[in-house]
């Protein structure tokens, strides 16, 4: 539990919130004006629809969305966990969708015979005891898709990126006779080349298949065009804020 919190608690002394609030302190201690012309600055910038749609596109860079049809066929699909699910208030402790993007790409990736199984990753947080695991949340919603139960299977409890990548490595261990089994690796964008380093580690070979993209695609609008992109947004403070923790978490991954 030491390291979960760890990696949600540290990196938000250094996300632009945080650091805000330290050079708020800085600048009540020490009382130099140039502290607070930061805050100004790095808020008002990180807040600015044109330069959060950057930093998506800079953190999700190389991938883009392709059409199921034209992913490749593997020994299985992996979709890994990603927060897709939540605690709806009341009694009935009834659970809602936050993001199906992973779920639902996993599904359309086995009904177009892509794999003959999928392997869905077990996420949990030791602050939601009463949760289920992502992994067998998916499973109970992918047999209302018509997904056979015996095609599909949930990693253990895990709790990050590695983990889930070593529980999946241990899976197919036990169920495949290659050294090297084949993936589609389902995850979102921003995270995908974390995910795919980590999961190459173990010996899988990855064919990537990225979803639930946050940069808006040219196609549809040009930012810069957008006045409204040029207002700060908390919304696209909260945008960069993501895109620069990924980054963090490259780093950290990298030298770990």
């Amino acid at each position: 539990m030491f390291i979960y919190l760890l990696s949600k608690l540290a990196p938000a002394l250094i996300l632009p919130l945080g650091l805000s609030l330290l050079l708020l302190i800085a600048h009540m201690y020490w009382k130099k004006r140039f502290l607070i012309s930061g805050i100004f600055i790095l808020l008002t910038s990180l807040s600015l629809k044109v330069v959060s749609q950057t930093l998506w596109r800079l953190v999700e860079s190389p991938w883009i969305r392709i059409p199921v049809e034209l992913a490749p066929e593997a020994d299985a699909i992996v979709v890994l966990s990603g927060g897709g699910i939540n605690p709806a208030p009341g009694a009935a402790e009834i659970i809602e969708w936050r993001d199906p993007d992973r779920f639902l790409a996993g599904v359309n990736l086995f009904k177009k015979r892509k794999a003959s199984k999928i392997l869905f990753t077990g996420g949990t947080s030791p602050f939601t005891p009463r949760m289920p695991k992502e992994g067998q949340f998916y499973i109970k919603e992918a047999i209302k898709f018509g997904i056979p139960i015996e095609a599909m299977s949930s990693t253990g409890a895990v709790q990050n990126t590695a983990e889930e990548a070593y529980a999946v490595r241990e899976m197919l261990k036990l169920s495949e006779k290659k050294s090297r089994p084949k993936i589609l690796l389902v995850t979102s964008a921003f995270h995908m080349k974390r995910a795919k380093k980590l999961f190459e580690r173990q010996g899988h070979i990855v064919f990537p298949f990225p979803v639930d993209f946050k940069a808006q695609g040219r196609w549809a609008m040009n930012t810069v065009k957008d006045p409204s992109a040029w207002l700060p947004n908390a919304k696209c403070l909260s945008d960069s804020s993501s895109a620069i923790r990924e980054f963090l978490g490259r780093i950290v991954y990298k030298i770990w």
